[in-house]
């Protein structure tokens, strides 16, 4: 071991973990505001993720869906808006700024940038037209509060116009206007991802002005998310911390050094932890079990995972693209998976026989939480996986 860093261990980490992320019973939250702030961010790419991860981690599940609503489309206290690696998240809204500067500058630019060029490489209008169509369409939005793109289209027709992307190659494409700006306007944190037009699953959705919020020092707004994230996630490696901001090594470093993040020894080298939480923590008193939903903060946290999951379910539970399913969590690790069947039975799986025997009780016990709190609605995970498919057959 190296002279003067702490070595943590799997157990240690798998006990902040329990308790960091909500998941061990006298862990829980009683409000979905507190799983944002313990969590710093939720993912928001498959709509039911958000409500069913929140409802995991709440004391009472049955709140999940009607208290995540409130936060996100009455009281504000989350917003639901493009963050860190391009991807669209859950997070509070006084994090807007920090995740704006921190995470989507850069994206935007690139983003904006290919609009103009794909625009120009089909003859369609030029940045000027561009400009005025976006004033109109932000106009429009403030005058509405909450609109879907057809709705906005109705205000600013200029929306509704198309133009061939990439053409004569092999992924050759027609795009409308209103598509490609409103995206470029969400990563540039101009408008947010508003109430969906059905149910809490539904992937329609409106756009809403974004929070108002000040334009950060990027370094400093970096070094904020990331103090935020290793109170969340730490210890955690420089890939890991690469891979979840999206950030190049040198920004990683820099924050890492603004932060006097500490170093300790894990069992795959140098690891981090914010400033002065490098003490050692207890695992909870009693076992626990959770079942998280596809694309959970918690299993999509680190890059290395080895830690807290077997590789030999790596096939099992995630995509061809790195997309994890529902997953059955037991004392700090993944081991297994689950899935809902049509009528509304809980599924679940641990291939390990010793294991499964030993978290019967607790996981048939979460299963039947999660089925009491859904009723009568039906989740299909927005990316699918081997034994989900399997077990919701």
């Amino acid at each position: 071991m190296t002279v003067g860093r702490r070595h943590i261990g799997v157990a240690e980490r798998r006990a902040r973990l329990a308790l960091r992320h909500r998941l061990a019973g006298p862990a829980r939250a009683a409000t979905p505001e507190e799983v944002a702030a313990s969590l710093v961010a939720l993912h928001g790419s498959d709509p039911a993720t958000v409500h069913l991860a929140v409802a995991a981690r709440l004391t009472d599940p049955a709140k999940g869906v009607p208290e995540t609503e409130r936060a996100l489309y009455e009281d504000g206290t989350l917003v639901r808006m493009h963050g860190m690696r391009h991807t669209v998240f859950v997070f509070p809204t006084e994090l807007t700024a920090v995740v704006h500067a921190s995470t989507g500058l850069t994206v935007a630019a690139r983003e904006r940038a290919s609009l103009l060029r794909d625009m120009a490489g089909a003859g369609a209008p030029d940045a000027a037209w561009l400009a005025e169509v976006e004033e109109a369409t932000l106009a429009a939005l403030a005058r509405r509060g909450q609109a879907t793109a057809a709705e906005l289209a109705a205000d600013e027709p200029r929306l509704r116009e198309r133009f061939v992307y990439a053409a004569g190659k092999s992924y050759e494409g027609v795009h409308t206007v209103s598509t490609r700006l409103l995206r470029v306007l969400g990563v540039e944190g101009k408008v947010v991802r508003g109430r969906p037009l059905g149910s809490w699953t539904s992937s329609q959705f409106r756009w809403a002005p974004a929070p108002p919020h000040p334009e950060l020092d990027v370094a400093e707004a970096q070094a904020g998310l990331l103090r935020r994230w290793l109170r969340a996630c730490g210890p955690a490696t420089e890939a890991d911390l690469k891979w979840w901001t999206g950030w190049g090594v040198r920004e990683v470093r820099r924050a890492l050094s603004a932060i006097g993040a500490e170093e300790v020894l894990l069992d795959e080298g140098t690891g981090y932890v914010a400033d002065g939480d490098a003490d050692p923590v207890a695992a909870p008193e009693e076992p626990w079990a959770a079942l998280l939903p596809g694309l959970d903060p918690t299993a999509m946290a680190w890059q290395r995972r080895d830690w807290y999951l077997d590789p030999a379910l790596r096939p099992l539970l995630f995509d061809r693209s790195g997309n994890v399913g529902p997953t059955v969590w037991w004392n700090g690790r993944v081991v297994g998976g689950w899935a809902q069947r049509a009528d509304g039975e809980i599924v679940w799986r641990i291939p390990e026989e010793a294991v499964a025997r030993e978290a019967a009780a607790e996981v048939t016990a979460e299963a039947e939480r999660l089925r009491g709190w859904l009723g009568t609605t039906r989740i299909t995970p927005r990316f699918r996986t081997p034994l989900e498919r399997e077990l919701a057959a």
